[in-house]
């Protein structure tokens, strides 16, 4: 067995092409959020909040791939500027649970819209049985390596 034998072919790497892919994506994200004063985390953590309300600081940073200190931070700046409330006090524990207000429900509208055209243009050369299709595939592979962890 030659050593080549165990290099991966970026040419056919899935793995490969869903970093590409990935990289696209957040590039066409960032650019129709920019616009609106927003990041990939700004609007994660709007979207989050509208589809899961009352998240904890630290479940909200699981979910938008950041570290607590990160999401405690952009929390902050979303409290300052009227778009999430919390407490001034945990109800029960630490978990300050925190709301999105009219004014982020507003701002997350515009983001959705700008984000759901990003997805619509990537998914537009796919039928609706191949984007099933896709969306199986990647659920099993991120099933497949969480299990292994």
């Amino acid at each position: 067995m030659r050593q080549d034998d165990d290099r991966i072919d970026l040419d056919t790497s899935l793995g490969y092409l869903l970093k590409e892919a990935s990289s696209a994506l957040r590039a066409a994200m960032e650019s129709v959020l920019r616009p609106l004063g927003m990041t990939i985390t700004h609007y994660s953590c709007l979207e989050l909040l509208a589809q899961r309300p009352g998240l904890s600081n630290s479940e909200l940073a699981r979910g938008a791939f950041v570290t607590r200190q990160s999401m405690n931070v952009l929390l902050q700046a979303l409290e300052r500027d009227g778009s999430v409330t919390r407490p001034a006090e945990a109800p029960v524990g630490k978990a300050l649970p925190a709301q999105l207000t009219a004014r982020g429900r507003e701002r997350l509208d515009e983001a959705s819209a700008a984000v759901r055209g990003v997805e619509v243009r990537m998914l537009s050369g796919m039928t609706p049985g191949e984007q099933e299709a896709a969306l199986r595939a990647l659920r099993s592979m991120v099933r497949a390596l969480r299990d292994d962890a």
